[in-house]
């Protein structure tokens, strides 16, 4: 029988969620976890702005998600599954994943609260009935997540890439959305050393104008310059390219700003606070630097979770890199 968790760490896949987490360490984690019961659950959350990598995999590869969700059945002891899926993903493949389940101890969960409940923390508390808060860590979920228990929280490309390697066809891939001032958009799946420059010239995506692109999220990204694109995607999951002459970058921070106000589970102040000052800051088109970087700092070094310390990164790069 494959040594599944050795297989994992010896391929060296990471979570495909954004945190890179490397995958075999966090499943020997939970397997190596002292309880009677544990929980797996495959994230199926998908919320960033313009990012439908998850939403493409379970349309076309369920079978493969299914296939990743039961063999960590296998390797887990004491364990059973949830599905935690969005509204409209469980609308749209919730019958089709549930004959690909059949008499598995896996079971659908609708994720109630919006960006933030897909983070494994909020997902946890929600599970159980409770706000969409993030919790304080450690101790982690692999330690002590869903009701207390032990639990192995991975999005839905994870479990495909777990699919593939055991069946032996995994090539170090990733998928990720391409969107934007282009003629052909939509998911790919590329290699990881493959820059964002190979891929845009591979998908024919490449625009003949001056443009930037928007690279990781489609929130919490960072803006790339037409020369910076040297840059390897492997955590990236979206990309998006914005025309510079035509994009007004005041209407593009303001969408970014009204996702994080709208997602705010307003639990710390640095987070909260601070979003509303940079709504302020863009709705008055201030281009102090100084006054920004104070904010980020803040921001960065007193959030309570990644969504406050995320919050930085595309006004940052967009504020010196385009409007400098």
């Amino acid at each position: 029988m494959i040594d599944v968790i050795g297989k994992l760490k010896e391929v060296g896949l990471f979570g495909r969620s954004g945190s890179g987490f490397p995958t075999g360490e966090k499943w020997e984690m939970v397997k190596n976890a002292k309880s009677r019961k544990k929980y797996i659950i495959c994230n199926a959350s998908e919320g960033e702005p313009g990012t439908h990598k998850d939403q493409y995999i379970l349309k076309y590869y369920p079978d493969k998600v299914i296939a990743g969700i039961k063999i960590a059945l296998a390797t887990i002891e004491n364990s059973s599954a949830y599905i935690y899926l969005k509204h409209d993903f469980l609308t749209e493949f919730g019958k089709k994943l549930e004959k690909l389940i059949e008499d598995a101890p896996i079971k659908l969960f609708e994720k109630k609260g919006g960006y933030l409940a897909g983070e494994e923390t909020v997902l946890c508390e929600v599970m159980e009935g409770k706000r969409a808060e993030p919790r304080l860590r450690p101790p982690y979920p692999a330690e002590k997540g869903l009701e207390g228990f032990p639990t192995l929280v991975n999005n839905v490309e994870t479990f495909y890439a777990v699919a593939k390697i055991v069946d032996g066809s995994y090539k170090n891939e990733r998928f990720f959305t391409i969107s934007g001032d282009i003629g052909n958009g939509g998911v790919y799946e590329f290699p990881l050393e493959w820059t964002i420059k190979r891929v845009l010239e591979e998908t024919e995506n490449i625009p003949k104008m001056d443009f930037f692109v928007h690279a990781g999220g489609g929130a919490a990204g960072e803006i790339l310059l037409a020369n910076e694109l040297d840059k390897k995607i492997e955590g990236m999951a979206t990309i998006i390219v914005y025309d510079k002459v035509k994009t007004d970058v005041w209407m593009l921070m303001t969408g970014w700003i009204d996702f994080f106000l709208r997602e705010n589970c307003d639990k710390c102040t640095p987070c909260r606070e601070g979003a509303i000052r940079i709504k302020e800051l863009v709705e008055s088109k201030n281009t102090d630097k100084e006054t920004w970087e104070d904010l980020f700092f803040a921001l960065e070094n007193t959030s309570f979770c990644y969504l406050g310390k995320s919050i930085p990164r595309s006004f940052r790069s967009l504020i010196n890199k385009v409007l400098k």
